[in-house]
């Protein structure tokens, strides 16, 4: 029971420690085309939002939910697939609560964050790195 425990707070920080990493991954990546390569800001923005995903995989792959899989396309492809979702999901809130609820977008934003992670750490918990 305690050994659960300690997995489970393990997990969740190791989570959030390469949630951070992940983000920067996207920043650096968005930056590094769009301001120094002169890549148009959208493809700049897909290419960033897809190496990100890729090394939060990998991270989670590894370090968070230790996987042994053997059919790593698979487990990747349910991730990108994950994050696909929880991306439309995101799109859907935002715009429910500025256009529809008329809700400030700062305030929505942080919101939409914190179900887009949650949502995020569940999919990878129970469907792609299950154990």
């Amino acid at each position: 029971m305690i050994g659960d425990w300690i997995k489970l707070d393990r997990e969740l920080i190791l989570y959030v420690v390469f949630g951070a990493f992940t983000f920067f991954v996207n920043l650096i990546s968005y930056f590094f085309f769009a301001n120094l390569l002169g890549i148009n800001y959208l493809v700049s923005n897909a290419i960033a939002w897809f190496l990100s995903v890729l090394f939060a995989y990998v991270t989670n792959r590894i370090w968070v939910f230790e996987s042994k899989s053997p059919d790593i396309l698979k487990e990747m492809s349910l991730f990108f697939g994950g994050r696909i979702f929880s991306g439309v999901v995101d799109m859907l809130l935002m715009y429910t609560f500025i256009d529809l609820l008329v809700f400030d977008g700062s305030i929505s934003k942080i919101v939409v964050q914190v179900i887009v992670i949650v949502l995020n750490y569940i999919f990878s918990k129970l469907i792609v790195f299950k154990d």
